[in-house]
Formats: structure tokens, C-alpha cells, sequence
């Protein structure tokens, strides 16, 4: 029917996508030039476009264009060592990250608790924009006991990763405690900052990691875009 001629157009857009036809990074036609292409409507085309948006296919960025956006869809395993760069450099992915902010500030009440600190104790907290294939894939907010760790982010800049910074304090292993997810709708500074449609899920990781001997080292609540990660839950204690 003429009224569903968008989701023929969409078929088509995403075909070219997954065959290359269409390679990451590359512009889409102007909405103009599609509709020509495809003989259909503005409106078609503009709806179209929208819903591969929101599915993670196009990235719109105002004042430049429509863009093919790069899908790494990354296998993620939760265990009880996960380790970001040991999920990820198997698969052949490059893992870098982006300090965006660092505070020293009161432990609020779950935070306190996640850690076994008093309410109010000073924490230090990380947020970082992490990506995997220059593609952003999570932001998040790590939190550690200031009195413990309290150089955690200078060394975090120059050691590059958590497993170095907490060697570095003479803690050479370290285990997963607890791990909650859920799905929700992004924010709007979420969405822009991953690079995906306001519409598109994210996934919420609260994790609790702890030393050997049972001491909490660090609560992390961290924002992964539902588009490029499956996780999958492992029982091996040799898993990431």
C-alpha cells in the first residue's frame, strides 16, 4: 500500500547497508535526492530515515547530513573477572576511552553502601566515554573510596587501564561481586553522546567489584547503547 511505502524504502536503505553498498561513514543522498530515487514522497523518505535512526543504522548530525553509522555489535561476557579490554581485543576490536569529568565528592547513600562506606565519606568519581572501534559503546560513572585510591584517576591517565592502576596498588586480581542490568529510554545527553536516535534503548550496568579478600574496590553504573552489545553471562570463573 502507498501509506507503507517507507518501510519498503527502509528495506531497501538497510539491504544496501548490510551488503556494503552503503559503507559506514559514507552520506546518504539528500531527502530530496532520495525521494527522486526512490519515486516516493518526502514523507516516506523522512520516516524512513527516522526509523533506521532510532535502530542504530544512521546517525543524523544537524547541519551536516544523514550518515551511515558503523554497527560493531560487540559480545560482552559478564563473569567473575570482566575485564573491558579482555571482552573486547579477542575480537579483534581497538578499546579506547575518554575521561569526561572527575569529582571528589559525598558518598551518597548507594554509593556508600555499594562501597561499605559511611553516607557522606569522600568518593572519587570517574565518568568515561568508552569506545570500541573509535565508535562510542558506553558512558559511565565509576566510583572509588578516596582514602584508598586517592590518586585512582592520575594513575587511571597514565596506566590506561583499571586492571594497571589497581596493580600499581599492589592489587594484582580482582573479582566481579555483583552485577544488576536494565533497559530504559536514553536521556537526552546519552543519546547524543553515544551517538544514537533519542529513541534507541540503552542498557544500565550497576557493578560492584571486590578484591581478594572481599573488599569492595569500586561501584560503577555504566550506560551501554542496546545497539552494539550482547552480554552474556558466564558461570566459568575463568570468563572476562
Amino acid at each position: 500500500m502507498i501509506r507503507d511505502r517507507w518501510r519498503d524504502i527502509r528495506a531497501a536503505i538497510e539491504q544496501d547497508i548490510m551488503d556494503g553498498v552503503l559503507e559506514p561513514g559514507a552520506k546518504l543522498p539528500t531527502e530530496p535526492e532520495l525521494a527522486g530515487l526512490y519515486g516516493a514522497g518526502r514523507h516516506s523518505i523522512r520516516r524512513a530515515v527516522a526509523e533506521l535512526a532510532k535502530e542504530g543504522y544512521l546517525s543524523v548530525e544537524q547541519g551536516r547530513g544523514t550518515f551511515v553509522h558503523p554497527r560493531p555489535m560487540l559480545d560482552y561476557t559478564i563473569g567473575s573477572r570482566t575485564r573491558l579490554r579482555r571482552n573486547l581485543t579477542p575480537q579483534g576490536v581497538t578499546v579506547t576511552g575518554r575521561t569526561l569529568d572527575v569529582e571528589r565528592i559525598p558518598a551518597t547513600e548507594r554509593v556508600a553502601k555499594r562501597l561499605g562506606l559511611d553516607v557522606g565519606a569522600l568518593v572519587i568519581a570517574s565518568q568515561r566515554l568508552s569506545f570500541a572501534n573509535d565508535v562510542p559503546v558506553s558512558l559511565g560513572t565509576i566510583y572509588h573510596d578516596a582514602t584508598r585510591f586517592p590518586d585512582f584517576p592520575e594513575r587511571r591517565q597514565s596506566l590506561g587501564s583499571i586492571t594497571a592502576v589497581y596493580a600499581s596498588y599492589g592489587i594484582t586480581d580482582y573479582l566481579r561481586d555483583s552485577t544488576r542490568m536494565y533497559a530504559r529510554p536514553a536521556r537526552v545527553n546519552e543519546a547524543r553522546q553515544l551517538h544514537q536516535h533519542p529513541d534507541m534503548p540503552v542498557i544500565v550496568v550497576r557493578a560492584v567489584d571486590k578484591d581478594m579478600d572481599g573488599t569492595p574496590l569500586s561501584y560503577s553504573e555504566v550506560i551501554w547503547s542496546a545497539a552494539r552489545v550482547k552480554f552474556n553471562i558466564s558461570t566459568n570463573e575463568d570468563a572476562p
